[in-house]
């Protein structure tokens, strides 16, 4: 058992340039707590309006983060005011931290993906690419972090592979969403309009702020400051960096009631070229709808006895009941290559 003295020295062996650590790890603590709180909150009130576990995916990361400051709270708190610097608290901080930004990365490949903003789910191969890349990225951040030799240039490799398919995907996703945008200004469909401009924007959002983050992860990882002064203000500004660009990025694809349609996505996403069928409407009172007969198609039901080569495009006409209240109503008929 150490002696007094022994603890003493030990206390006074500690940088008192740290000091300020324990207040300002309960500040962020705060911050992100009523953070993963509402956004949990907000996530189940407004679950109504989804159809997907996006939100839910990056609802857990501020969680693990808030995780991560309160223990590194709990070990400089222990550390200044109880003279003990836990070795599992120091563990914990470590492997929440890793934790954390692996993530942070793996949502932002999922985003990139256009997981449920293009497509219901990811294909096989997707989530089999997303996967291997969130293990290897765990695992060259722990090789880092524990000052493993040559770990910071795979690290280094591991960043620029994950930033370029991030930003190719997202280029592709906008690409796609550029042209539905032009064959539904050319063809009037307006009903999907809304729908695909609020994914654009979106995504427009998302690559804006994966600008800034890839230039505050350079910034990070070539400073080479390692000194003890002013370190608490250093790790405010990081720390402080990072929930401005989550809570961004969680802010633009939160739970909410988005546009009309903007959830009629296929469900994975295809190799070709993804193309909104037209839309067309037609209105008929009441009467003309009771009445409504077609020898060549049944309502909702394309037919299949026609052996002309113009049957190769099918046609799926919707007849919505007309409203008691409202005499006009609308078919909808899409255009099904």
């Amino acid at each position: 058992m150490d002696s007094p003295e022994g603890i003493q020295r030990f206390r006074f062996e500690l940088d008192e340039s740290y000091r300020p650590l324990p207040s300002v790890y309960l500040a962020l603590l705060t911050i992100w707590l009523l953070s993963a709180f509402s956004w949990t909150i907000n996530t189940y009130k407004n679950r109504h309006f989804q159809m997907n576990n996006l939100q839910w995916t990056l609802a857990s990361v501020p969680l693990i983060k808030a995780l991560q400051l309160m223990l590194s709270f709990l070990f400089w708190y222990s550390c200044f005011y109880h003279e003990i610097c836990s070795l599992w608290l120091s563990f914990g901080v470590y492997i929440t931290g890793v934790l954390f930004q692996t993530a942070s990365f793996v949502s932002f490949l999922l985003i990139s993906h256009g997981y449920c903003i293009m497509c219901e789910r990811l294909s096989a191969t997707e989530r089999r690419a997303t996967a291997a890349l969130g293990c290897v990225f765990y695992l060259t951040l722990v090789g880092y972090r524990a000052s493993v030799p040559y770990f910071t240039v795979l690290l280094l490799l591991n960043y620029l592979i994950s930033f370029y398919l991030i930003f190719r995907q997202i280029a592709q996703n906008l690409s796609v969403l550029r042209e539905q945008l032009t064959f539904i200004e050319d063809e009037d469909v307006r009903e999907m309009h809304d729908a695909v401009y609020t994914k654009y924007i979106m995504f427009k959002k998302f690559q804006g702020a994966m600008q800034i983050v890839a230039m505050a992860e350079t910034v990070i990882y070539i400073n080479v400051d390692t000194s003890s002064e002013n370190y608490w203000l250093r790790l405010l500004v990081k720390e402080w960096a990072q929930f401005c660009i989550l809570i961004y990025i969680g802010w633009t694809f939160r739970s909410q009631g988005l546009a009309p349609r903007f959830f009629v996505m296929p469900t994975i996403k295809s190799e070709g070229d993804i193309m909104v069928p037209p839309v067309y409407s037609i209105e008929m009172d009441a009467t003309t709808f009771k009445d409504f007969n077609c020898n060549e198609w049944h309502i909702g039901v394309p037919i299949s006895s026609s052996c002309d080569k113009s049957s190769m495009d099918s046609i799926v006409v919707v007849i919505q009941n007309p409203h008691p209240l409202k005499l006009p109503t609308v078919t909808t008929a899409s255009q099904i290559g």
